[in-house]
């Protein structure tokens, strides 16, 4: 692989000041965090190392779309446990899954 996981954790590090992570009062070390994240997207990588480009890319494009709707889905869970409202944004693409169903 092109990147080592200390870059990659780096990497992570750079995207976040733009969108931090609450990390709120999670019993484990932010760094250690990133460090098992980073070291396991390498080895996954390393996995793809035979994958054609475009493999490469729609595997790629899967796990981030899981992870964006697994986002979402405790989003909506943890403001819901708060009896806290939606922002806009959420609320709007719910009501788009809605009129879908």
């Amino acid at each position: 692989m092109s990147i080592t996981p200390q870059e990659l954790e780096l990497l992570m590090q750079e995207v976040e000041l733009e969108d931090p992570i609450d990390f709120a009062d999670l019993p484990f070390d932010e760094h250690e965090l990133r460090g098992l994240i980073a070291n396991h997207l390498c080895e996954m990588s390393d996995a793809m190392e035979n994958f054609s480009e475009e493999d490469k890319h729609l595997s790629l494009l899967a796990v981030a779309a899981k992870l964006v709707l697994e986002n979402l889905v405790l989003n909506v869970q943890l403001l819901r446990r708060h009896g806290l409202p939606l922002n806009e944004g959420t609320q709007a693409l719910l009501n788009r899954l809605r009129k879908r169903g």
